[in-house]
């Protein structure tokens, strides 16, 4: 996805932010029981025909909580010591949480490929979680993905075209 395309869709979710509250505001008092299925359906189906590798957005833009274990993990594979690892990639943000320093991520190549994708940490794995359990629970971070994953706005707009 090139610059033109990310602003598109920066644009476009803009553009249905207010729908899009509207809707999920409904779905958190509504719960409907099928919806973790739904969404998975619409995850599978969007994703079985798009290549990740294509975008790249989340990797440009998104700083992802860098928990312990994956410092370790991490530090680890590239045969350093913790402390080097969080002074060389690593900054405390506004949540108290260990972040990258800089972004795109520092293991992001011109490709977009993630050049630690084995070892790379649980937030990057578990992107963008519209595979995951309890879809309600994440209402508001699915919203700000909406502006970075193309998959993201698009299962969102089929389950509003689902969900009346």
């Amino acid at each position: 996805m090139n610059t033109k395309d990310f602003q598109k869709l920066r644009i476009n979710a803009q553009n249905k932010e207010k729908e899009t509250r509207a809707f999920f505001n409904k779905l958190k008092s509504k719960k409907p029981k099928n919806l973790d299925n739904i969404v998975h359906q619409l995850h599978d189906e969007f994703f079985e025909n798009f290549d990740c590798l294509s975008c790249g957005n989340c990797c440009r833009s998104l700083g992802p909580r860098i928990l312990q274990r994956d410092i370790e993990r991490l530090s680890k594979h590239l045969k350093m010591k913790n402390s080097e690892f969080i002074d060389k990639y690593l900054r405390i943000d506004e949540d108290k949480d260990y972040v990258f320093k800089s972004m795109p991520c520092p293991f992001l190549d011109s490709e977009n490929y993630c050049l630690v994708y084995e070892y790379r940490p649980k937030a990057c794995q578990k992107y963008p979680h519209t595979d995951q359990r309890k879809f309600h629970l994440i209402l508001p971070q699915t919203l700000k993905n909406t502006y970075t994953c193309p998959g993201v706005f698009e299962i969102v707009k089929q389950l509003k075209a689902i969900i009346k």
